[in-house]
């Protein structure tokens, strides 16, 4: 039998690879789809890419790349025995095979596992089980061995990367628990056996709090907790002061290492400890004395409330990865949409027939392969206990029911390379959305249809008016979202909020609990006025004048989009740098009528600005001569950039504040970013007048942009000019000049001399251009008039921490997402949001 097996291979052992460093090994999931060892068909890796196909994909890669071996990873799932005890681990079949394996549901104590593994050649379905070491070549079986103990392809190195190094603790799901009556004060913990009052640790199984080592948390210790572990078996400990409502830190004694704990709430709530009323202080000490009340937490989630839980296709929920309900979120409200669920679910079998070989990293594929997941309800399934389906289970295979998927690889590719959706830390939801609109706007000629960020595009007219000369200039940008500020001193309750502030203060004082919250109740009039009011223009050339004036702007809708995302711009920042969160309550309309903001243009008793350009003011040069592109780059200094971008803020913006204010520090440099975040080059790259020589110099009709990517760009809705300016740039490179022309908003058309070298150049394509290329940006007009249909809330003190949940209005009802949870919403908080997204009424 070794002797057929070892023929067997030969024609197929150049296609079988060991996997290098580096390699990625897709063991867990399908490229393709949300299918995994736990799925019926169970998952397919290929023995050359190392990528992981479901049963009904596969074949698809089999045709695509002639590869015939695959390995099968499948687990099988059956309910214990009768007797079996509770408290054991799962029983599994080659548990080391599969030691760090990804699973896709709950785990539980109810259930055994056992695990098997083939080795399959394509066409014909052969099979070989593993372990067969003696019968197989010795390279096959290094491959598979290296194969089936591969580390988790989101595992990086980098300690910043965005993957939760924490992997879910063994002892998690089955812990027991002593009903030994403790109940853990809400303060004045010390440890059991000595007087330390730091760095204390809660045993999860007897409530014992005791004190930890010093690699804890570099603070010391006496080893009291880790002493107790020795003595009694007793393996998961949490820390005191880590509890919040997003979490905490558990530390398995047994595994020795920080570990995660599905089901940490209820393993506290066993000792009296309510992870929702949890707030950690300024100085890490947990804040539990509060008086009972209603918190944002609580009314966001609609806490304490009976939710009916929610099934099938368009119900699937997203679990979450520790910091990914910023990305679930905005996702559950893209494809909810039509437009994108035509676009990627619709066109779906056309996306995945021209993927490319390696479908983990295109954009196209990633999206349909959520946008099935979540609409197609294979994920999303109810529990049923009918006599006669619970009697065919026990005779079938039965396994638990997957809850949600999770987006480990669609947050792989979307991040991969950015600073901050890359990291581990929580992010804004709204810089994600306009992130993910780059993506869609990028790779939107590779699904076949429109680009469905068509339906978020509009125009904004902006109308800057010099206040000395009383002269006009027009112009127009595009945008994707409504800002809207809070007005804050329209607050209607002012007189309660002034009187809760003096409270407080008392109380902090005196040391005391804090009163009740007060939230400021805002009119959503009032912030609509906000945004229409004029904004002073400091620092303003006014062309009429020929120097520096003061100036107005203002700024109205020049095209109304068919979906409006409208933004509560909640946060700011505190005296001590922190992001911080406005607690306000806004009266958001359900519908909303926004036509007396349409644009108007030039009146006639108008009178405009003349086109003149500003004089270049070149710095003089100490060594006497002027800076070009060939000189070195000015000194910044680096580590103060560096303390601004940790705050997050633009790693651009941090450069040119630091610039700009002389490396005087971070302390003045953020100054400088407060004063100017604002404006709309705030994240454009640091420019310095002189430095950057050629680029500044004349157009040259010899070194045109190739035609075919200008008229790519400007099939995605820009004009001609905003294309040819982004890739001259940008050296032609497709990606860099579409991200360019997202941060030059403003724009303005190049001189009538140089588009006539431009078009003389091009007399070839002229009449093609003329004919085809859109007068404007692709922008879908309309009335004014909107229904509110989903809104996304944060719940937290800055955008660097909390979480997020969305609300859904679908078939007349609302439905609240909070990662896996989907259920009926009982009282939508439509006054807390952040992000609200409103439809075109008919």
């Amino acid at each position: 039998m070794a002797a057929d097996l070892g023929e067997l291979l030969v024609p197929y052992m150049p296609t079988i690879r060991v996997p290098k460093t580096g390699d990625c090994v897709y063991r867990s999931e399908c490229a393709y789809s949300y299918d995994s060892p736990e799925s019926d068909g169970g998952l397919y890796v290929c023995m050359s890419t190392f990528l992981g196909f479901g049963r009904e994909h596969v074949e698809r890669h089999y045709k695509k790349t002639g590869q015939c071996v695959y390995m099968h990873l499948k687990r099988h799932t059956r309910p214990k025995a009768t007797g079996a005890s509770g408290g054991t681990l799962p029983k599994r079949k080659n548990g080391k095979i599969f030691l760090d394996l990804e699973i896709n549901f709950d785990s539980s104590s109810d259930y055994e596992y056992e695990d098997e593994v083939k080795l399959v050649i394509f066409p014909d379905h052969f099979e070989i089980p593993l372990p067969n070491i003696e019968e197989l070549p010795a390279l096959v079986t290094i491959a598979c061995d290296a194969v089936l103990n591969s580390k988790s392809p989101y595992l990086k190195q980098d300690p910043d990367s965005w993957e939760e190094e924490l992997l879910v603790s063994k002892y998690a799901n089955n812990l027991a628990q002593l009903d030994n009556g403790v109940r853990i004060p809400p303060s004045g913990w010390k440890c059991a056996k000595c007087e330390m009052r730091d760095n204390l640790w809660l045993n999860l199984t007897d409530g014992s709090i005791l004190c930890g080592r010093w690699f804890f948390d570099g603070r010391g210790g006496n080893g009291h907790a880790l002493e107790h572990h020795k003595q009694m078996g007793y393996p998961l400990a949490v820390k005191l002061g880590s509890i919040t409502p997003d979490g905490a830190d558990v530390y398995s004694f047994e595994e020795e290492e920080a570990v995660l704990d599905p089901h940490i709430a209820k393993h506290l709530a066993h000792f009296g400890i309510d992870m929702l009323q949890m707030n950690k202080t300024e100085n890490g000490v947990v804040d539990n004395v509060v008086t009972p009340r209603i918190t944002e937490w609580e009314v966001i989630q609609e806490s304490g409330m009976k939710l009916k839980p929610m099934f099938g296709p368009g119900y699937t929920g997203v679990k979450n990865l520790g910091n990914s309900c910023y990305i679930s979120t905005v996702m559950q409200i893209i494809f909810s949409i039509p437009e994108f669920q035509r676009a990627y679910v619709g066109n779906l079998p056309r996306i995945f027939d021209y993927s490319p070989l390696d479908p983990t990293q295109d954009f196209n594929t990633q999206m349909s392969k959520v946008g099935h997941g979540l609409l197609s309800g294979q994920f999303s399934k109810p529990h049923i206990k009918s006599e006669l389906i619970e009697q065919v289970m026990r005779e079938e295979e039965h396994k638990p029911l997957p809850r949600g998927i999770t987006l480990r690889m669609f947050k792989g590719l979307v991040s991969s390379g950015h600073p901050e959706f890359s990291s581990k830390r929580q992010q804004d939801a709204h810089e994600f959305l306009m992130h993910l609109v780059n993506l869609v706007e990028r790779n939107s000629i590779g699904i076949g249809t429109e680009n469905p960020s068509d339906v978020f595009r509009f125009l904004v007219e902006e109308r800057t008016q010099c206040c000395q000369s009383r002269k006009v200039r027009y112009t127009q940008r595009v945008d994707y979202m409504m800002q809207l500020p809070v007005a804050l001193e329209a607050a209607t309750n002012r007189d309660e909020l002034i009187a809760h502030e003096v409270k407080r203060k008392e109380a902090e004082s005196g040391k005391r609990p804090p009163p009740e919250l007060v939230r400021a109740r805002v009119p959503f009039s009032a912030c609509l006025q906000a945004f229409s009011e004029p904004d002073n223009v400091d620092d303003f050339w006014s062309s009429a004048l020929q120097a520096k004036s003061a100036a107005i702007k203002t700024s109205r809708f020049a095209s109304f989009p068919e979906y409006l995302i409208v933004q509560i711009k909640k946060f700011t920042f505190g005296l001590d740098w922190v992001p911080k969160k406005l607690d306000v309550s806004i009266d958001m309309p359900d519908l909303l009528d926004i036509n007396h903001l349409r644009a108007a243009g030039l009146q006639p008793q108008e009178e405009e600005l003349p086109d003149i350009a500003p004089p270049i003011v070149i710095p003089d040069d100490s060594r006497g001569h002027t800076r070009n592109q060939y000189l070195d780059p000015p000194d910044i200094d680096e580590s103060s950039v560096m303390q601004l971008a940790e705050m997050g803020f633009p790693l651009e913006a941090c450069r040119k504040a630091v610039y700009y204010t002389g490396s005087m520090g971070a302390e003045v440099a953020f100054n400088w970013i407060i004063a100017h975040m604002e404006e709309p080059d705030f994240a454009e790259p640091l420019v310095i007048p002189g430095y950057e020589g050629a680029a500044a110099g004349p157009v040259m009709i010899d070194d045109q942009p190739p035609e075919e990517i200008v008229a790519l760009i400007i099939s995605m809705g820009f004009q001609r000019y905003q294309a040819l300016q982004a890739l001259k740039a940008t050296n032609n490179n497709l990606e860099r000049a579409l991200d360019w022309i997202f941060l030059h908003p403003d724009l303005e058309e190049e001189s009538e001399s140089v588009s006539d070298v431009n078009d003389l150049e091009n007399n070839s394509n002229a009449n093609i251009v003329s004919e085809t290329a859109p007068e404007g940006p692709r922008v879908k007009d309309g009335h004014g008039r909107y229904e509110l249909f989903g809104f996304i809330s944060h719940m937290g003190t800055s955008t660097m921490s909390g979480h997020y949940v969305c609300h859904i209005k679908k078939d007349g009802r609302w439905v609240i997402y909070n990662d896996h949870k989907v259920c009926a919403s009982e009282r939508p908080p439509k006054d807390l949001g952040y992000i609200y997204f409103y439809r075109r009424m008919p």
